[in-house]
């Protein structure tokens, strides 16, 4: 990157990056978020009593479901074939939340960063979701890329 926004021509108009010179590669990126709630919400998600069902076997769907959505949802964004995401949750009852990790994988031309940023967001979203009617005041914080792997920029791993 030569310090410029790619996402920009030499006028300054927003265009989808032409990604058809780059070398196709493996590629990945994990991003992380946090859920913070009431200690009786999180007892209720991980002892499997939440009134709408499995909060984190659907919170799981959804962020899969939308890595896959990402070029829907954010504009300029290239579709990508995934070859894998996962989504996975760690619970830390000193704080009261939920870690949200979410790992997407592609052999591209680009990379997945924001489908990994993605899966996470959806993901937290759904959490608030499906427990919204027991705990209104959950929050998310700390969504974030803490690595990303492949392409022409190498390896990335935040501090």
């Amino acid at each position: 990157m030569n310090g410029q926004l790619s996402h920009l021509n030499a006028r300054g108009e927003a265009h989808m990056v032409d990604v058809s010179d780059k070398t196709v590669t493996s590629r990945s990126a994990t991003a992380v978020g946090f859920v913070t709630m009431a200690p009786s919400t999180l007892d209720m998600i991980l002892d499997g009593t939440a009134p709408k069902g499995d909060v984190l076997a659907t919170a799981r769907i959804a962020g899969i479901m939308g890595a896959k959505k990402t070029s829907d949802l954010i504009p300029l964004c290239h579709p990508l074939a995934l070859s894998k995401v996962t989504v996975d949750f760690t619970p830390d009852r000193a704080e009261s939340c939920l870690r949200v990790e979410a790992t997407a994988k592609v052999d591209g031309k680009t990379g997945v960063e924001m489908e990994a940023l993605t899966a996470v967001t959806v993901a937290c979203l759904t959490l608030y979701d499906m427990c919204k009617a027991v705990d209104r005041a959950m929050s998310f914080s700390g969504i974030r890329l803490i690595e990303k792997t492949g392409g022409r920029s190498g390896t990335f791993r935040a501090p």
